[in-house]
């Protein structure tokens, strides 16, 4: 039998929050994926020529999720809210329920770091960028990551190998591209 929000509150794994009506409406409001600042990130990455996937898990068997997602590349972009994950420019404590949301913030950023850990063991970047932050100034940052990663190499390094064997190469019967 599963048990309801009143019993679960009732037996102590759910404390009952002290909230007004107005402030239930706010954040029952607050969306968790295609904020403004998700949108206009996107919107950039693709003007850049720039394909990825969208709310995707990078890892099998890991129940979290990237905002964007470039698969080749091993790239998972996380767009982190300020409030949710504790910016330490603009994470505000609430005054109502302080030691809840406390917690709740912490357990976020400690989940945070968990993700980027496993992802890094799993030869993925994990990038965060965070809602305040200029879309722009972040799809430059995230670009030139992907671009790094997809070609193996660092910005201004020649763009294929000495022997031509670039992407554009076509490999003959026995595998080798020539040269």
């Amino acid at each position: 039998m599963a048990l309801g929000p009143e019993s679960r509150r009732q037996n102590g794994a759910m404390p009952a929050l002290e909230t007004t009506p107005k402030v239930r409406s706010r954040m029952s409001g607050q969306r968790s994926r295609d904020t403004d600042i998700e949108i206009a990130l996107r919107k950039t990455l693709h003007a850049a020529g720039l394909r990825y996937r969208v709310h995707r898990r990078p890892l099998k068997g890991v129940r979290r999720e990237a905002d964007i997602l470039f698969g080749p590349a091993r790239v998972a972009v996380f767009v982190d809210g300020c409030f949710w994950h504790g910016c330490p420019e603009h994470a505000t404590w609430p005054k109502n329920n302080a030691a809840f949301w406390r917690e709740k913030i912490e357990k976020n950023r400690a989940r945070d770091r968990d993700t980027d850990a496993r992802l890094a063991e799993a030869g993925w970047a994990p990038v965060r960028v965070w809602e305040h932050e200029s879309p722009v100034e972040a799809a430059e940052r995230i670009a030139a990551l992907v671009r790094e990663r997809r070609t193996g190499r660092t910005a201004g390094a020649p763009p294929y190998p000495a022997d031509g064997a670039g992407p554009g190469a076509r490999a003959g019967r026995d595998g080798s591209t020539g040269g």
